[in-house]
């Protein structure tokens, strides 16, 4: 046709890149080991999209503008803006404009509020760089922008790797595919890579796989092997599925029945723990966000052991401004009644740690059933505080709220104390209410 012209790409797939590139669900998540050409992979399907589907809209972010741009910016204005030149960047829109009319915009996330931007646009394909440097929420966000009434494919792609904010959301739908009701598992598709995979990489770079290999061996396992079980950073590094979690069984008779709370409107978590003996078995938890004080309290009413006592921080104490009662007072009034707390980060998790690890006969001082799916699934992923190792992170804050219950219970009942736990109690529910440790 006259007039016409035709633009050659230099895009040379490996084989697993090209199974990336194939996938057509609405998920797709590529890596898993370091080095094995994620960037390259989600960079290059986007550009094919857009010339495959002319005035397709695409988002391409990763955590920080600066990697964008170290990342994406440079390689794309190469491939798309030289001779033949098939899109022009436009630098105040931070936008790729391809002469079909498709668009590429680069993005970033630094924290809730810059997802937040993104929210009243809309993208045909949105492509997440190191998807496991964000939280869930964020994730949530940034896929409901991802919407239209054109034609063109709704997909999100993701890169990742193990470790980060972000482990375990990805690690659920990607790797474990443990859904819930909303979430449709045909959905989600993800593709293996390593470096080894990698074959640029390997012929430019053939020390980066003995720079790898050189790290210690849990970094190791999560960057070379992409072993999505171990990841630098979990702030419960002595927790394991295998040693802390059993089937769920009704708690022995005889034994001694508390239930730690963390409760706000955006989460309740309860935990409730039966002792005997100097061990602690977790049995059954409470996870729901959005309940008021007074059906919070009746959830955990409904379930409650008759002879249990109930563990809550000192600052539920404080009176609202709007009722002049206080969260305990409004929880007391539907039959809870709270032993106040007054809890020390850095003291509790060390309490907490305590009760997971194991003695010297390789025996843990606690178990969790597996009803308690949300304390299980926060217990892996909780992470260290950047600025304080001897803390946990309180981002992403969704994860906080059960680990919280727990390290009440472990500061009320320290793991050697245990044994005595009956005692104790019989001292502290005369005083139920009004308790202070």
């Amino acid at each position: 046709m006259q007039g016409s012209r035709q633009l050659l790409l230099d895009i040379r797939p490996s084989e697993k890149q090209r199974a990336f590139f194939s996938s057509s669900t609405r998920y797709t998540a590529y890596g898993g080991a370091r080095g094995g050409g994620k960037s390259w992979a989600l960079r290059n399907k986007l550009v094919l999209m857009c010339l495959n589907y002319p005035g397709i809209s695409t988002l391409l972010v990763r955590r920080s503008y600066p990697e964008v741009i170290e990342n994406h910016k440079a390689q794309l204005m190469k491939m798309l803006c030289g001779e033949p030149c098939m899109a022009a960047y436009k630098s105040t829109e931070k936008v790729f404009e391809f002469i079909n009319g498709s668009r590429i915009k680069l993005g970033y996330f630094s924290d809730d509020d810059d997802v937040m931007r993104y929210q009243g646009q809309e993208f045909d394909v949105i492509a997440i760089d190191e998807a496991t440097q964000i939280s869930e929420q964020m994730f949530r966000m940034l896929s409901a922008s991802v919407r239209g009434t054109n034609g063109f494919p709704k997909r999100i792609y993701l890169s990742c790797n193990p470790g980060g904010i972000g482990h375990g959301w990805v690690k659920r739908l990607f790797i474990d595919k443990d859904y819930t009701e909303n979430e449709d598992e045909n959905d989600y598709t993800f593709v293996f890579a390593s470096v080894y995979d990698n074959d640029a990489l390997m012929e430019s770079d053939p020390n980066y796989v003995k720079q790898l290999k050189a790290l210690p061996p849990d970094i190791r396992r999560a960057w070379l092997d992409g072993d999505w079980n171990i990841f630098s950073g979990r702030f419960f590094p002595e927790f394991s599925r295998f040693s802390h979690v059993c089937q769920y069984v009704p708690p022995e008779k005889g034994s001694t029945f508390y239930c730690a709370v963390d409760y706000g409107l955006d989460m309740l978590a309860a935990v409730f723990i039966a002792v005997k003996n100097g061990e602690a078995y977790v049995y059954d938890e409470i996870y729901e966000s959005s309940l008021i004080a007074s059906d919070a309290a009746a959830k955990i009413k409904a379930i409650l052991p008759n002879d249990a006592l109930v563990i809550a921080p000192a600052d539920l104490w404080s009176r609202q401004k709007d009722s002049g009662l206080s969260i305990a007072e409004i929880f007391s009034r539907e039959g809870v009644f709270f032993t106040k707390l007054s809890p020390q980060r850095i003291s509790g998790w060390l309490a907490t740690k305590e009760w997971l690890k194991k003695d010297a006969d390789g025996k843990v001082g606690m178990v969790i059933s597996d009803r308690c799916k949300n304390l299980i699934r926060s217990m892996e992923q909780l992470t260290y505080d950047e600025k304080n190792a001897c803390d946990a992170a309180k981002t992403p804050h969704e994860i906080t709220h059960a680990p919280d219950a727990l390290r009440y219970f472990a500061s009320f009942i320290p793991r050697d104390d245990g044994s005595c736990a009956g005692k104790l109690y019989g001292r502290q529910k005369k005083m139920k209410g009004n308790y202070l440790i």
